[in-house]
């Protein structure tokens, strides 16, 4: 089967939580909610959810605009904010069917470039993106000290 993608649905809010904290498990319900919360206002910035034959949402993409992005020569670009499938569904279309969503929710907007990233240690992540034509542009540890 095809997988079937369309636009986020508000009763899509439990699912798209259980599976936030599978791709962000250091962080809390609370603290995921809340950008959750700040991504649906963002008028620059949609979700779409895959859905399993039954109708429950496997997986989603985050999509949304910044004014620019490393490696990129255009301004603003389309950047994935989170992509996520359940592992029983990864490599049967699902991510890549996710990809074209959010790319052709960003063409519509007249950009012309999508970025992304991924944590240092996702080798999962990096596959994903390379199969689906993203090239790796650069590297980055960010630092941080409380004052």
């Amino acid at each position: 089967m095809a997988a079937q993608i369309r636009a986020y649905r508000d009763s899509d809010w439990p699912a798209w939580l259980h599976l936030s904290l599978a791709l962000f498990p250091e962080h809390s319900a609370d603290e995921l909610e809340s950008g959750m919360r700040e991504h649906r206002t963002r008028s620059d910035a949609e979700v779409f959810v895959a859905e399993r034959e039954d109708g429950s949402v496997a997986g989603f993409i985050e999509v949304g605009a910044r004014p620019y992005a490393d490696g990129c020569d255009t301004s603003p670009v389309g950047y994935i904010e989170a992509w996520y499938v359940e592992p029983d569904l990864r490599r049967k279309g699902y991510g890549r069917a996710l990809l074209a969503a959010a790319e052709n929710w960003a063409r519509g907007r007249g950009y012309r470039e999508m970025a992304s990233d991924a944590q240092l240690n996702n080798e999962i992540s990096y596959a994903a993106h390379r199969r689906a034509g993203y090239a790796e542009v650069d590297r980055i540890v960010q630092f941080r000290k409380v004052l």
